[in-house]
This record gives structure tokens, C-alpha cells and sequence, in this order.
């Protein structure tokens, strides 16, 4: 008995993986801005470059950019350079976004709890926007993804692990309530990436 063929994988556009980054980048700007605006802690690099900090008083942008350093050599060895270039071009634009976002977006009052559901469930949503179109935001998700491709471990459940440890480290630097929190934002964000992005269930091209 033959089997039907699989179906044809067709590779994605430059126009659909740009407007993908777009929409990835802007719905991640969003969660920041409930996170923040919450007073919410964040995982991944950025909130290690936030405690580094805290800890040592050099600045965050140093800190940020030395952390990413082994990342953006993985991305670039393991990943591929079309990976590499456009996990650049969605850091550029994040970082854009979130520098304008003040203009056009305010909350007058946000529940943090609220605000750890909400803006950890849109951070996932933007972060497997990115990841099905193989592009990430630097850092953990890019170890994330080369663990998912190379031993098949779920991209969520190593960015939850990495990101819940983070936050927890904050308890030596702000109070325990905003910690817990951010560890409830911290893994809606990696349950929606642990839901929707595993081996087999999709495969970017």
C-alpha cells in the first residue's frame, strides 16, 4: 500500500518573514510594556544584565552587550547567517519600539498580577511569531533554539528554566511579592513557547 506523499514545504517570503518580525517585535514591546509599567522583572540576558548591575553598578548596556557576546557567535556557527541577520535587525527594532512606545501606549492603573498574565502570555506570543521564522531576540533564546535543533529539547521549557532562575536571583535585590510575579509572567511567556513550538509540530523554513 503506497502512503501519501508529505506535502510540499514551501520556505517563507522575505515579505512574510519581515512582516513576521514586525509583528513579533511589536507584540513583545507590548508585554514590556506591561512588565515594566507593573514593575515586573524580566528573564533571558537582559534581566541577568539588570541584577549584574544592580550587584556591581557598571552599566546595564555593558553588561547587555558583553552577556550576548557567546550568543551571537552560537547564532552565527550553529544558526546560520540569515538567523544571525535577522535576530540583529529584531534586537535594532525592539530596541526602537521601546524607546517610542511612551508616546503611544499608557496604563493609568495595571494589576500586576493582571500585568504578569497578560504581558507574559503577549511576550510568548511574539517570541513564537519570531522563532517560527527562525529569528530570535539574542541571548537565551538563541540557546533555546540550538537546543531544540541539536537534542530536541522543547524551546520553552529550557527559556522557563533559564528565565524563572533569573528572576529568582532578584530576591537579594527587590522585595519577594514583585519577584513572584514576575516568576508567574515569566512562565506564561515560556508556556505558550512550550505549547506551540516543539519538534515536529513545525518546522520553519
Amino acid at each position: 500500500m503506497s502512503h501519501p506523499a508529505p506535502p510540499a514545504v514551501h520556505p517563507h517570503s522575505t515579505q512574510e518573514d519581515a512582516l513576521a518580525l514586525f509583528t513579533g517585535v511589536l507584540l513583545i514591546s507590548v508585554g514590556v510594556a506591561f512588565f515594566t509599567s507593573a514593575g515586573l522583572l524580566t528573564g533571558g540576558t537582559a534581566g541577568l544584565a539588570f541584577l549584574a548591575h544592580y550587584a556591581t553598578g557598571i552599566s546595564f548596556g555593558k553588561l547587555f552587550f558583553v552577556f550576548n557576546l557567546p550568543f551571537y557567535w552560537l547564532a552565527w556557527r550553529k544558526m546560520g547567517r540569515n538567523f544571525t541577520y535577522k535576530t540583529f535587525a529584531a534586537v535594532l527594532l525592539l530596541s526602537v519600539l521601546t524607546e517610542l512606545q511612551a508616546r503611544f501606549l499608557q496604563f493609568s492603573h495595571l494589576q500586576p498580577l493582571y500585568a504578569a498574565v497578560a504581558g507574559g502570555l503577549i511576550l510568548g506570543t511574539g517570541f513564537l511569531v519570531l522563532f517560527r521564522h527562525r529569528c530570535s531576540l539574542g541571548g537565551v533564546g538563541v540557546l533555546a533554539l540550538y537546543l531544540q535543533d541539536r537534542y530536541g529539547w522543547r524551546a520553552g521549557k529550557v527559556q522557563m528554566g533559564v528565565d524563572c532562575g533569573i528572576v529568582l536571583l532578584a530576591l537579594f535585590t527587590v522585595e519577594p511579592l514583585r519577584v513572584a510575579w514576575s516568576v508567574i509572567g515569566a512562565v506564561a511567556l515560556n508556556l505558550v513557547l512550550a505549547m506551540n513550538h516543539r519538534p515536529g509540530r513545525y518546522t520553519a523554513v
